[in-house]
């Protein structure tokens, strides 16, 4: 499958983590809401090992589909991982960072998309 538009991208990363188990994954499309971005694809996970494996399979499915990573902040031992696609960020968090920044509440206006 051929990977194109931002929405693409952030169902094949939403995909891609729930590959790995990432819990709650949530897709939202924040383009009427902000200049910097089209997507956020947010998920946790209970371990710093769950956390380095579903960024690590993100990674690689979007790499195998032709999608450039652009940067990424937060490694190993951090709470956050976010992974900067351009028109998508996807943001892999420690279930206590989650509940903490609660980005879903902040992008509460945020239209929630269905993931597959």
């Amino acid at each position: 499958m051929t990977i194109t538009s931002p929405q693409e991208i952030a169902l094949a990363a939403a995909r891609a983590a729930a590959d790995k188990k990432a819990n709650d994954v949530q897709v939202l499309n924040v383009s009427a809401l902000t200049s910097e971005t089209d997507f956020f694809v947010i998920c946790s996970a209970e371990t710093q090992i769950q956390i380095a494996t579903i960024v690590r399979e993100i990674i690689d499915q979007l790499a195998e589909a032709g999608i450039e990573l652009l940067r990424q902040e937060g490694r190993g031992g951090n709470s956050w991982i976010l992974l900067d696609y351009g028109g998508v960020v996807v943001h892999v968090f420690e279930e206590e960072a989650r509940r903490y920044y609660s980005l879903e509440k902040l992008w509460a206006d945020a239209e929630r998309i269905a993931t597959p």
